[in-house]
């Protein structure tokens, strides 16, 4: 397994080992010892994990679980084509109110940007907009699902300031499709403080 930094306080993406042949290929996409005997990744156990399936143009976001059920996730896609973008809403973390996102997409080995996984970590708000029709969205989670504890960011909150225009007009989507509630969520500005930063371990 590979580990890359990206530009947010304990987020990373991820690339699993992949062992293959004319054939196909193995994966073990998920191994517990690389989390546990790495100091930086902050992700104990998989508690459940969860699919959603999606047209292009569907936009989910930017959505997480408040405490004392908060979620650290590693998504990844397995059909299709998505760009998963995560913002840091942890007060006082060093890049609180940041961004990042990276196109996820299954393995080709044709392909050396396909395959990677995204490390959500607590705290974290996360999203992604479909690329393609039929994409299906993976997410490990490391905490049980409670709906009563779900929260979120508005998506174009101008404050985080994703580029969602730019990634509309490169994947040539005319306007995203947003579920009613994901239309409603405050800005992180006029949102609670739902995380404070706990500093290094």
């Amino acid at each position: 397994m590979k580990k890359i930094k990206t530009n947010l306080k304990d987020c990373y993406i991820i690339q699993p080992d992949v062992f293959g042949d004319n054939r196909g290929y193995f994966s073990p996409y998920f191994k517990q010892e690389d989390y546990t005997n790495d100091e930086e990744l902050n992700f104990e156990r998989v508690v459940q994990t969860n699919r959603s399936k999606s047209a292009k143009g569907v936009l989910r976001g930017l959505h997480f679980q408040k405490n004392p059920k908060c979620q650290a996730k590693i998504v990844e896609v397995i059909q299709g084509a998505a760009i998963a973008a995560v913002a840091d809403i942890r007060y006082e973390s060093p890049t609180f109110g940041q961004y990042t996102y990276v196109l996820l997409k299954p393995y080709d080995k044709d392909d050396p940007e396909s395959g990677k996984q995204l490390l959500v970590p607590k705290g974290y708000a996360n999203s992604f907009i479909a690329l393609e029709d039929d994409t299906i969205f993976q997410y490990l989670v490391d905490n049980d699902y409670a709906p009563e504890l779900e929260a979120g960011i508005i998506w174009n909150d101008p404050d985080i300031g994703i580029p969602w225009d730019k990634i509309f007009t490169e994947y040539g989507i005319t306007e995203p499709q947003l579920s009613e509630k994901d239309q409603k969520h405050l800005t992180l500005r006029k949102s609670p403080k739902y995380f404070i930063y706990k500093g290094d371990k």
